[in-house]
């Protein structure tokens, strides 16, 4: 447990630092930030703080989506912003495009290695996260429909309040997932706690009756599947009515 909330803590620090390097490359950030931005520009108040003050109302947004935060959530709504205001507090927009270019890989790759963090820590989704995924369950939406529909909103209010988009943004919007993808499995820590035996998967013994499941599992005349996560899968299927 002590652990994960460590994990926690840092990847949500290191996600608003790597922001952070982002907003100062001044090459364009993620879309959600371009939001931050323009409000900023418009409220004067600092575009972390801002962040923070977006991820409470997300949250509020919630409520309708029937959706439960976790520890994670809370802490990503005070931790995120106040780390982008930190960091673009101590380093102020640099200039020269080596700097820049610098700047922004930096930052991303710094975000994608705060998600795997943070994600891996399993304390429960962001404030962005989990809207996306209310609107899944409340709404029917498939999952890259609602986060399409979200992000395209708010990057383009943001851009029209004066957030910066760039090459940067489109730098992110292609290479995150890519990243998080590689970073998520070597810090989730159920795998891990897994791998060091801390919560074993004893053998089960597939009854006679789940001969479909032997059918499905092999092919030709050689068995291909594990038996425990054969039953596993069957139970799971018929708890969900699927079969």
């Amino acid at each position: 447990m002590t652990r994960r909330v460590l994990q926690l803590v840092i990847g949500l620090v290191l996600y608003g630092v790597g922001d952070g390097l982002m907003i100062s490359a001044g090459l364009g950030v993620d879309p959600w930030t371009v939001f931050a931005q323009g409000l900023s520009r418009h409220t004067g108040i600092g575009v972390g703080w801002i962040t923070n003050i977006v991820g409470l109302l997300v949250l509020l947004l919630w409520i309708p989506l029937r959706q439960k935060p976790g520890l994670g959530t809370l802490l990503n709504v005070l931790l995120v912003g106040t780390a982008i205001q930190a960091t673009v507090t101590v380093l102020p927009p640099v200039h020269g495009l080596l700097m820049q270019i610098l700047l922004l890989v930096a930052g991303v790759l710094a975000v994608a290695l705060a998600s795997g963090l943070y994600i891996g820590a399993h304390f429960g989704p962001g404030p962005r996260d989990g809207l996306m995924t209310g609107m899944n369950s409340r709404l029917g939406w498939p999952i890259w429909v609602s986060r399409l529909t979200v992000e395209v909103t708010v990057l383009a209010i943001g851009w029209l309040l004066g957030g910066t988009v760039g090459v940067g943004t489109v730098v992110f919007a292609l290479g995150i997932g890519p990243l998080v993808h590689i970073a998520l499995p070597l810090l989730d820590t159920a795998r891990t706690r897994h791998g060091h035996g801390e919560e074993p998967e004893t053998p089960t013994r597939l009854p006679e009756d789940t001969g479909l499941v032997r059918r499905l599992m092999r092919r030709g005349r050689t068995g291909t599947y594990d038996e425990s996560r054969a039953l596993k899968d069957l139970r799971a299927a018929q708890d969900r009515r699927d079969w």
